[in-house]
């Protein structure tokens, strides 16, 4: 698995901005800064996914960590992090030399001659933390090394504001069980000894959060400490663990074989197991010594959840982003090109496809599950349509007709009779013009789905472009030729602008000697899935405009605007509150994920020349360099539009990383 080491120095920027992430596999992570300063709500050691890949909750929020040299009260020294409204305390950055990256987060301390390492790893489907100190004395002194687990125990997106509720404490010699509420933390050490010693920490700050307009300080319970006193080196391991039954402090976890194990995982990304590719063998397969295809790869398997399915089999799904995402239906389909088919994993892209396509009802996919009862919520118009594109894709590469048979093509055929005949939130086929037309001004069904305290910023109600760009693609690979041809005739009357402006995002009402009742002339990205998708219903001369268009208006470094900045509800700046940020989050931010329709656009109007394909590696650049400076190892949901174009929103998207792997595999980058 590829490593990113960063030098820090003991300089704390730009190591405070920088993020790491480490997943189970079960929606569960770890999340913190390079310096081990929590600064979101969601920062944690653990947040374990109690009904997976759902139900997380921040277990253990961060550890209290300091030496004693020589027994000499004087010669104490705090190499932890944490930020108070008005300072830092403790300020271990100043002993921080190096951060790593890898199967584990690592990290490599120097105080007064004394090297301590520090290891983090999560055990692969399991709601699980183990963090490994050694430490290595210049000579023969006596070294005391205290750790203090400060704990919250809380619904990870809310945060714990007094100590009113009771936290439960049951010491052992090595370890403490402590209880909140319906769930129990057992933290354990295989060295040292443990001694209670309960204590309340308040305000601890969190500035993201602030940035972000929530609420941004939180009281943390202590349990007491892990102690462990050597005069020569030495390691100590602490564990820590949310499951339900087993993960007890009798239990010993072979450290060296669960990091194996997250090896194995990682290069399962390059062998198909159950040997379903066809003629069209994975390119990633035969480019797995790529540098940039591996820490891609790597950043893919962060996305890759276990979830249940309807009939009680194990099943696979897709995180559309941490922290705060669940799975979603539309990122899932967009993304699984590129999480699994360009790599190789068709046995899981097998299971996601089957399993969403249990979910099918009255012809559409969920758009989400929900974070606690993880009951379906089916609120999209576009999720099903990238579902039929997904299914074909994975007959396309993977050649497995018996499943496509038995199990994805019924399905696909219940979303086509659903939007033909009509389903939930207006979603039907307008039979004047065989253009679906979906929602009102009160929902939100396309990608562009902010809403705030009722307001949707994007609504669309209508028939969108990419919609019935998806809905066109979708009628070629169903066989339905000639409902196809009309609608690719309607489509091209209705959006078509001019080679100059593109195409309309939006039309609406029916069609008439007048044309549409309205057309929404905003110059957004969405029409460039009219030309991306394999089967565009445009003219030649039309796409290669449309690709210009998108060139010329909308190409950043980091993706593409939501909207043209010359529009007046351009908003460059993605601060403030929650209502401010949904305002900008469809109308100018930069979304990383909309460079894959983009390139694959520009390649076809293009014919795939040697100067196109260079072009278009340049533009992906950026994106892959970018993996090294915010949060290391992964790509960011969305960017600014304003330039520098700073990272904003989730720091870990799936579709991000998806389609920037599904080009650089497609590109040889």
């Amino acid at each position: 698995m590829p490593k990113i080491t960063i030098d820090t120095n003991g300089q704390l920027e730009p190591h405070l901005s920088q993020e790491w992430l480490l997943t189970n596999g079960l929606g569960g992570f770890a999340f913190s800064t390079v310096v081990g300063c929590n600064r979101r709500r969601y920062h944690a050691l653990l947040c374990a996914a109690t009904t997976p890949p759902v139900g997380r909750i921040v277990a253990l929020n961060r550890i209290g960590e300091s030496i004693c040299l020589d027994g000499d009260g004087n010669k104490s020294f705090e190499f932890s992090v944490n930020q108070f409204r008005e300072l830092f305390h403790p300020q271990g950055w100043k002993y921080l030399r190096r951060f790593e990256l890898a199967q584990t987060a690592r990290w490599e301390y120097v105080i007064e001659g004394v090297r301590i390492t520090k290891e983090l790893q999560l055990p692969w489907m399991r709601n699980i933390v183990g963090i490994r100190y050694t430490i290595e004395p210049d000579r023969e002194r006596r070294v005391t090394l205290n750790l203090h687990p400060f704990v919250s125990i809380r619904d990870f997106h809310h945060l714990l504001q007094s100590n009113e509720t009771e936290f439960g404490v049951v010491p052992q010699e090595r370890a403490t069980v402590v209880n909140h509420g319906p769930h129990a933390l057992r933290i354990w050490s295989d060295a040292g000894q443990f001694f209670e010693a309960k204590d309340w920490w308040y305000n601890h700050y969190y500035a993201t959060e602030t940035e972000r307009g929530m609420d941004d300080s939180e009281n943390l319970f202590q349990p007491g400490r892990f102690t462990l006193e050597t005069r020569k080196a030495a390691k100590l391991t602490l564990w820590a663990s949310m499951e339900p039954r087993g993960a007890t402090p009798d239990e010993k976890i072979d450290w060296d074989a669960e990091v194996r194990r997250h090896e194995e995982m990682f290069n399962a990304a390059f062998v198909d197991p159950e040997n379903l590719v066809a003629p069209n063998k994975s390119k990633v397969s035969r480019k797995s010594e790529s540098r940039t295809i591996r820490r891609l790869v790597r950043a893919a398997n962060d996305f890759v959840v276990y979830r249940k399915s309807p009939r009680g089999d194990d099943g696979t799904s897709v995180i559309a982003g941490y922290p705060w995402f669940a799975d979603w239906g539309r990122d899932t389909m967009i993304s699984l090109p590129g999480l699994f088919l360009v790599t190789g994993r068709f046995h899981q892209a097998r299971q996601v496809l089957c399993l969403f396509a249990q979910y099918v009802s009255e012809g559409m996919i969920p758009n989400r599950f929900d974070d606690y009862s993880n009951e379906p919520h089916y609120n999209t118009v576009d999720a099903s349509l990238w579902f039929i594109h997904a299914c074909h894709e994975y007959l396309r590469r993977g050649g497995d007709r018996k499943t496509f048979d038995s199990m994805l093509l019924p399905a696909c055929r219940e979303i086509i009779r659903g939007y033909r005949e009509g389903t939930r939130y207006h979603i039907k086929m307008d039979p004047n013009d065989g253009l679906i037309c979906q929602g009102d001004q009160s929902t939100q069904l396309t990608w562009m789905d902010a809403k705030c305290n009722g307001i949707c910023f994007t609504p669309r109600q209508g028939k969108p472009v990419e919609i019935n760009a998806l809905w066109h693609h979708a009628l070629v690979l169903m066989g339905e030729k000639d409902l196809a041809q009309r609608v690719g005739e309607s489509f091209r009357k209705a959006f078509w602008i001019s080679p100059f402006r593109g195409l309309a995002d939006v039309v609406e009402g029916e069609p008439g000697p007048n044309g549409y009742a309205r057309r929404d002339m905003a110059l957004r990205p969405n029409q460039i899935f009219a030309v991306s998708l394999q089967h565009s219903p445009l003219t030649s001369e039309q796409q290669s405009a449309v690709v210009e268009v998108v060139r010329r208006e909308l190409l950043t470094p980091v993706g593409l605007r939501t909207l043209a900045r010359s529009d007046p509800k351009y908003r460059g700046k993605y601060t403030g509150s929650v209502m401010e940020r949904d305002a900008s989050y469809h109308n100018g931010a930069v979304w990383p994920w909309l460079i894959g329709a983009f390139l694959e656009a520009y390649l076809r109007v293009n014919n795939r020349s040697a100067a196109s394909i260079d072009q278009a590696r340049q533009w992906l650049k950026p994106l892959i360099d970018q993996m090294e400076t915010a949060c290391i190892g992964q790509i960011w949901e969305i960017h600014e539009g304003d330039a520098p174009h700073r990272p904003v929103g989730c720091p870990a998207q799936a579709w991000s990383v998806a389609e920037v792997l599904r080009l650089a595999a497609d590109l040889d980058m």
